[in-house]
């Protein structure tokens, strides 16, 4: 078997093992999936600008793009269930015969896409491996005056209703502290609630963008209605806590840093946590402070329990 054929193989397998994880409802998994597999997409359609790989037809170039694009909108559509431009399961598993057949596809594109710029989509773990122009980013966004991708409003979710006996938390995300505060743009935050396993328990929502810097602050105060009731959260989960912003020169929003808060700390009042570095640790097995600096994610929470 030649290796253009086993290459094709290798995306047929984790096309389906993308959709099959979808379509158990293990999304976190799928997105994961869905995102590796654009990227080698992605990849492949730069080796094909270059003439040095699968095909040097400019329809199956086009081809690779716009698949990589429907499995970056179904990922965006499971990542944000309040999208209205929703990328259907169904309408993905269209493309299932059209990567097996990709060498000699001659047809119109089912859906009407454009593909990405190459840089937009990163599989987990792999934006950190783009960070060496971190410095230069900073030191151009700082003066910059290039006109930005405007981001949607955030996708904060109301109070769950009350139950007897039940307690419901509400996180109250006041600031964040950063050595290079004023230089990030339209920074965010995207909140989860993860089983020990790093799996999804609560819808997963994002703040708007914060609008006030001040020093090394970056200011929220902003509320976040954990969508679960604290006495059905599992033993061993916790609220992560992401911090994201956009880099002009890679044209891709960054998760900067994250923190976290267990169980045993949730308990009404202020509370300061420490700041990881990334990729984002679900599991919480190899964190890395990301300074030794006094510099932490400021935080107050209540209680609402409805006897």
């Amino acid at each position: 078997m030649s290796d253009v054929n086993k290459t094709i193989q290798k995306w047929h397998a984790s096309f389906r093992k993308g959709t099959d994880f979808d379509s158990w409802g293990q999304l976190v998994e799928a997105i994961d999936e869905y995102q590796i597999l654009a990227r080698q997409l992605q990849k492949e359609v730069q080796k094909v600008n270059h003439c040095t790989s699968l095909t040097s037809r400019e329809k199956s170039q086009k081809t690779l793009g716009k698949i990589a694009t429907c499995l970056e909108m179904r990922s965006a559509s499971l990542q944000c269930t309040q999208s209205k431009e929703e990328f259907k399961l169904e309408d993905l598993k269209k493309l299932e015969a059209i990567i097996k057949s990709i060498l000699t596809y001659n047809k119109e594109f089912p859906f009407d896409v454009q593909p990405v710029p190459l840089r937009k989509i990163l599989a987990p773990g792999e934006e950190e491996n783009l960070e060496l122009e971190e410095e230069e980013d900073a030191a151009a966004g700082a003066g910059s005056t290039e006109a930005f991708p405007q981001r949607a409003p955030g996708t904060l979710l109301p109070r769950l209703p009350s139950e007897p006996g039940m307690t419901l938390l509400t996180i109250k995300i006041e600031k964040i502290g950063l050595k290079d505060a004023g230089q990030c743009i339209d920074p965010y935050m995207t909140i989860s609630v993860k089983d020990l396993n790093g799996v999804d328990l609560n819808p997963v929502q994002d703040t708007p963008v914060a609008t006030r810097k001040e020093d090394t602050y970056i200011h929220f105060s902003v509320d976040v209605e954990i969508q679960r009731h604290v006495e059905k959260l599992p033993k061993g989960a916790a609220i992560f806590f992401e911090f994201k912003h956009y880099k002009p020169k890679k044209r891709f929003t960054s998760t900067k840093c994250f923190a976290f808060m267990e169980m045993d700390e949730i308990k009404p009042g202020p509370i300061v946590i420490e700041l990881y570095k990334k990729p984002t640790d679900f599991k919480r097995k190899k964190l890395q402070l990301l300074t030794k600096k006094p510099l932490y994610l400021h935080l107050h929470q209540t209680l609402h329990k409805d006897s």
